[in-house]
């Protein structure tokens, strides 16, 4: 049998890209493998259509959900089918934990964690291609909440029938402890599997502005009225438009005629007990003046206060373990840096006109403040533990360095003021607590013609060294001083008196 010359060579090189060939399409297969259970794996985990996801919430172990204090809020329940359904201990907690339903998907932070809870996801580098070998696949977390439940309860106590929304906030740390909502709605009755579509049903056809499937602490948003000033006061102080001497010689017969722009007269005159003597920032923000905060946005200008407003989260929506509506400023683009005119920007200074917050952003604003002008990233969960023993703490974090502390601090002082102050205590003192110094700022903000105005309050305390700063809404509830101030005040003394137990 004869060869042809080469003939050898030519098989060895037709061997040899095969076997390149091969070898590259293993290469493909192990980066398509890594690149979907790497860099994939996340998105993949918390897709709701992941079967993976769909089977671990109808048949595996789900994690409980804790207060600070070991108190269960949730947990599963079997049923006789074998499915398992969640379990709400506590009402109170509704607006915070949302649901978990085997119809209706899930809300809150059931939403949130839903693949921690479920198991089918930790937050350890690596545990997702791991998993696969393991006997038990699932791994469900338990989430720590920062939640103080005696705290969240008498939160809710204190709206009693009212709208409206309360928050809480470590100041050093960003942790929530308490977020209430009222109303709200009965996590257990939703999650029902036979009266769950009609309860879900009678909450939908609820007016938007009545709803109990609106979170009110994060989602909803309303004039701020005279709490904004505190936002005015950050723009004016941190810009250096103004500072603890800035008077304005015109302000105290303007206190009578109204302050006029452009044919539009800012009214202030329930304070003329002040005499002819022009306020300074702290006179001024004691007695809520309108007129000073009016000429101080006007002396800060529009761009510098939508500027100083957006360190302080305003414009979007703040990162949180739940969802938010970002508070807003203005809605116009006009020339003055988004406000239409300097009528609509002397407004917003002081808090009315198209100006718009929830509670979170406005309890940040307190916390900033309180926490010497640094602001922290809000947070609810402190720690997940794993049925392993594992346990995966969440630590604080800081957003931005909105303020310098001596800048702060001037804040802090006239906050102090309104509330403890000879003419302060007129506005705010019902926030007072005993033996305690406490900071803060009431709002009575106007809302339209035919309805009451909201009732806000936003503080701290002890203002030297605080522990909690909080804003109360009082939906339509009329003057700060006699709904929204007297709450504030009774919660964090409660909180500061709550034994560490």
């Amino acid at each position: 049998m004869s060869q042809r010359p080469g003939g050898a060579p030519s098989i060895a090189s037709a061997l040899l890209r095969v076997a390149i060939a091969i070898a590259t399409l293993y290469v493909a297969l192990g980066l398509g493998a890594s690149y979907w259970q790497v860099v994939e794996a996340q998105r993949l985990t918390n897709d709701p259509s992941n079967p993976l996801s769909l089977a671990a919430a109808r048949s595996a172990p789900r994690g409980r959900i804790f207060d600070v204090r070991g108190r269960v809020l949730a947990r599963n329940v079997k049923q006789a089918n074998g499915e398992s359904i969640r379990e709400y201990t506590y009402p109170v907690m509704a607006p915070v934990l949302g649901y978990k339903s085997l119809v209706f998907g899930a809300s809150g932070l059931e939403k949130t964690y839903d693949a921690e809870l479920a198991g089918i996801r930790q937050l350890t580098p690596g545990d997702e291609m791991l998993r696969k070998f393991r006997a038990r696949p699932y791994d469900p977390q338990d989430l720590v909440l920062s939640i103080d439940l005696r705290l969240q309860g008498r939160a809710t106590q204190a709206l009693g029938g009212n709208r409206g929304a309360i928050v809480a906030i470590e100041p050093t740390t960003g942790r929530i402890l308490a977020l209430v909502s009222a109303p709200t709605f009965d996590a257990n009755r939703l999650i029902d599997p036979v009266e769950g579509r009609a309860y879900l049903k009678s909450l939908s056809e609820q007016p938007a502005s009545r709803s109990p499937l609106l979170n009110r602490a994060t989602q909803g948003r309303f004039t701020p009225g005279s709490v904004f000033k505190i936002v005015t006061a950050i723009a004016g102080v941190g810009s250096g438009a103004i500072d603890a001497g800035t008077r304005y010689q015109e302000q105290p017969g303007e206190e009578e005629s109204g302050f006029l722009i452009k044919g539009f007269r800012v009214r202030d005159g329930h304070h003329l007990f002040t005499g002819g003597e022009p306020l300074d920032f702290l006179q001024a923000t004691e007695v809520s003046c309108n007129v000073w905060y009016a000429r101080s946005g006007l002396r800060i200008g529009g761009p510098a206060l939508l500027d100083w407003a957006g360190r302080l989260g305003f414009g979007q929506p703040i990162p949180f373990e739940l969802p938010t509506a970002p508070s807003i400023v203005t809605r116009g683009e006009g020339p003055g840096g988004g406000f239409i005119d300097e009528v609509e920007l002397a407004n917003a200074a002081y808090g009315q006109g198209q100006t718009f917050a929830t509670p979170l952003q406005m309890a940040l604003v307190a916390a900033t403040v309180a926490n010497g002008g640094t602001l922290m990233r809000p947070k609810l969960v402190d720690e997940l533990r794993g049925a392993n023993g594992g346990v995966t703490p969440l630590g604080p974090s800081a957003m931005s360095q909105v303020l310098p502390r001596g800048s702060a601090d001037l804040i802090r002082a006239a906050m102090v003021q309104a509330v403890e102050g000879e003419w302060g205590r007129g506005f705010a003192g019902g926030a007072r607590i005993p033996g305690v110094t406490t900071a803060g700022k009431g709002g009575t903000a106007e809302v339209d013609d035919t309805n009451r105005p909201h009732s806000w309050f936003i503080g701290f305390a002890p203002a030297e060294a605080p522990r909690i700063a909080i804003a109360v809404l009082v939906q339509e509830g009329g003057f700060a001083s006699e709904r929204a101030v007297p709450i504030a005040g009774d919660l964090m003394e409660a909180y500061l008196k709550l034994p560490a137990e």
